[in-house]
């Protein structure tokens, strides 16, 4: 008894609990359909792909018809087979067949061993616990996926993708056979050498298949004509740059969908190739389903087989210069917190903050701004005032909230330059962060008020969605760098959001690579691949309000610092109505005269209100005012002052100056600009103390100020003031 316990201990004990432990596998990397997008070769050089836990129907039969037709009823070993090896083997007088069972070759192929009497025996003992542990199903699927196909092909899909192109579940008859008797001597029967003789043991077992009623008398004449394949294979490359970011040695399923991702691919590379030309080398775009939030295309690069530095780098996962692209981040993050309302006027004036002077795209200046008009032509003046008011760190911080990785030193590193692209951030994050806008504009007032901004985006084909139905509507945003470096667009509609990328991969810059000429285009023409958006963004928090309050109602008598419970809620989180100047954006005060209903983050209801409405009247600083005036011919100004009469447009209070030389080398003069409600007005000048002469009509005085610190002053007829303190490096 205690042997009989010992041996059956021992039987027991005698498998090892993983088979195949340690064994490196491919990366294996499928679209949301299952179809192979790409794969990477396992590390010991071999195309063997991750185990399936399925075979395929046909070339289980083709397999088990060849290799061991009692397999389905046999305990691992089958006595009748190794009989007959045996006798074969003598009468031949070497060996010719060695009995071994699918089991038996399962474990075989685990050990690595070498092939001799002693270890078969151990493979026949073991062979008989793997039946016991595993169903017959799952031990052809590890022969499948470990059986050596020739050459460096492990495993039957691999052997599959390799061979003929497509997954084995695909093969037909004749495919199947093949594979099904490639394993029985894989280094001599490698398709690529001894065809003859491999298409007549492939052509036996399709005989056998018929001869067994597997397969009828058509099936087998049309397979018996086949060809042997060829040379292997490329496999698939599609997502190729994403492929890379999968987990190594494992099959993994992703969200990509397979014929969205070719299409996107076939047009990108046809946009960049025409680029190239232009010295644009490369691209990159990216697709998020807003809903499911799966990324259902992946574009690292384009043109991979166009010759050229950078044609590796996924530059969909490098970080680039941003220019104008986080933009809507702030103007969102401004309006959550009270900041501004949607039409807030921002100032947009000449600005130089120690040595930091940012300029629109266009090189004008218009004064004075609504909020979301400035963001729909991606004002850079209007971002900088604001980003200065909300707070840098503060920015910085809620771009970190959203995933932002790539902005990893402190704010003060990018100062006000961080909205106009002093910071590098990556596309598939970038995408990520509007994609979640998107999202949050079901419930966020903030969102919904910038994505209504960004619809009014000019389109790079000048198309109006309001006058052609068959338009495809779309909020958007383009972003250029410094240097014309980096262009960015990203699209969103209810269902996708689009990002793209175009540049060199390099950092090289091209003249004319701006985000609307170059990457906008792109991102319209993905727009145009995807299915049609059903709908548009509906406001949060309108439900039952037609948005237009009749003046008079309770709603039209909200004024700042009213009890909030005099205030009407919206029907989303965190909204309420207020009245709003209509002139500049803000709550309105007691002197507006023009206002207007609307529904506001309710945070907005703590903002000032209107500063530009003094006795009736709408005026603007005189800077402001200076600049406004030539845009807005409908602008009268002030009758009588109601405000500062009189303000410096060139310099800002504390810029830092870099006076211009000659070509002799001598220091000339900037040129110091002031406004004043009355033109006409005299305007006496002060530096540092000392009068230097007067203006009248054009205020303006060149001067060549000594480094340092300075303090320059001008005073009006009246007696009013006003200084400005200025640093010469």
């Amino acid at each position: 008894m205690v042997v009989a316990g010992a041996i059956a201990l021992a039987w027991l004990l005698c498998l090892p609990r993983e088979l195949f432990k340690g064994v490196p596998y491919s990366t294996v990397v499928e679209s949301a359909e299952g179809e192979l997008l790409g794969a990477r070769i396992a590390d010991d050089g071999q195309w063997r792909f991750p185990p399936s836990d399925t075979v395929p129907e046909r070339f289980a039969t083709a397999l088990i018809q060849f290799e061991d037709k009692r397999f389905r009823w046999h305990p691992g070993v089958d006595p009748l087979a190794i009989g007959r090896a045996i006798k074969d083997n003598l009468s031949h007088g070497h060996t010719v067949s060695g009995g071994s069972t699918i089991t038996m070759q399962v474990i075989r192929l685990s050990r690595g061993k070498e092939r001799t009497i002693w270890q078969k025996a151990i493979e026949a003992v073991q062979a008989t616990r793997l039946e016991l542990r595993y169903s017959k199903k799952k031990i052809l699927a590890l022969y499948a996926a470990h059986a050596p196909f020739g050459g460096n092909v492990v495993g039957l899909e691999a052997a599959a993708w390799r061979y003929f192109g497509r997954p084995a579940a695909e093969l037909s008859w004749a495919e199947s056979a093949t594979l099904a008797v490639l394993p029985n001597a894989p280094a001599s029967m490698h398709p690529g050498k001894n065809r003859e003789l491999l298409k007549d043991k492939r052509n036996r077992l399709l005989q056998k298949l018929y001869e067994h009623g597997d397969i009828d008398a058509e099936t087998l004449e049309l397979s018996l004509e086949e060809p042997l394949p060829e040379a292997p294979l490329q496999l698939p490359s599609y997502a190729s740059h994403y492929v890379e970011h999968c987990k190594k040695g494992e099959r993994t399923r992703t969200g990509i969908l397979f014929s969205t991702q070719k299409a996107i691919e076939e047009a990108c590379d046809r946009r960049s190739d025409d680029y190239a030309k232009e010295g644009i080398a490369d691209m990159a775009a990216v697709v998020i389903d807003n809903h499911s939030g799966n990324i259902i295309a992946y574009v690292g690069n384009t043109s991979p087989d166009r010759k050229r530095p950078g044609a590796q780098v996924d530059v969909a996962a490098s970080p680039r210069s941003t220019g104008s692209i986080l933009k809507p981040a702030l103007y969102t993050a401004a309006l959550e917190e009270g900041t501004i309302l949607p039409r807030t006027l921002l100032p947009d004036v000449p600005i130089n903050l120690s040595g930091f002077a940012p300029q629109n795209f266009d090189h004008q200046y218009y004064g004075a701004v609504p909020a979301n008009e400035a963001l729909a032509r991606s004002l850079n003046i209007p971002a900088v005032f604001l980003l200065q008011e909300y707070g840098v760190p503060k920015f910085l911080d809620n771009l970190r909230k959203c995933n932002i990785t790539t902005l990893e030193n402190e704010a003060s590193h990018y100062g006000l330059s961080l909205i106009l692209g002093g910071g590098e951030c990556r596309l598939d994050q970038i995408t990520r962060m509007y994609s979640n806008m998107v999202k949050d504009a079901a419930e966020s007032l903030a969102a919904w008020y910038t994505l209504d901004a960004l619809k009014e985006v000019n389109r790079p084909d000048e198309l109006d969605w309001r006058l052609i139905r068959s338009v495809r509507k779309a909020a958007w945003k383009t972003g250029t760098s410094y240097g014309f470096r980096d262009s960015w667009a990203v699209g969103m509609t209810p269902d996708y959001t689009i990002g793209v990328w175009a540049g060199n991969a390099e950092g090289q810059g091209v003249p004319g690579l701006t985000g609307a000429r170059v990457a906008g285009p792109v991102m319209f023409d993905i727009l145009n691949l995807l299915p049609v958006s059903r709908g548009w963004f509906e406001m949060p928090g309108q439900a039952g309000h037609d948005g237009r309050v009749t003046p008079g109602s309770d709603r039209s008598n909200v004024t700042p610092g009213n009890d909030r419970a005099n205030v009407t809620p919206g029907n989303d989180r965190g909204s309420e109505w207020a009245k709003v100047c209509t002139l500049s954006g803000y709550l309105a005060g007691p002197d507006c005269t023009d206002t207007e209903d609307m529904l506001i983050p309710a945070a907005g209801l703590d903002t000032e209100a209107c500063p530009y409405h003094k006795n009736g009247e709408f005026v603007l600083p005189p800077a402001m005012e200076w600049y406004y005036r030539p845009h807005h011919p409908e602008y009268t100004g002030a009758k009588k002052a109601v405000t500062a009469s009189i303000g410096f447009i060139y310099p800002s209070q504390g810029s830092t100056l870099q006076l211009p030389r000659q070509l002799s080398g001598k220091i000339e003069g900037a040129v110091f600009k002031a406004a004043h409600h009355n033109p006409a007005t005299k305007i006496w000048w002060h530096l540092d103390g000392n009068y230097i002469g007067e203006t009248s009509l054009i205020h303006e005085m060149k001067l060549a100020p000594e480094k340092g610190k300075h303090t320059l002053t001008i005073v009006d007829e009246n007696g009013e003031s006003t200084a400005v303190t200025f640093y010469i490096n």
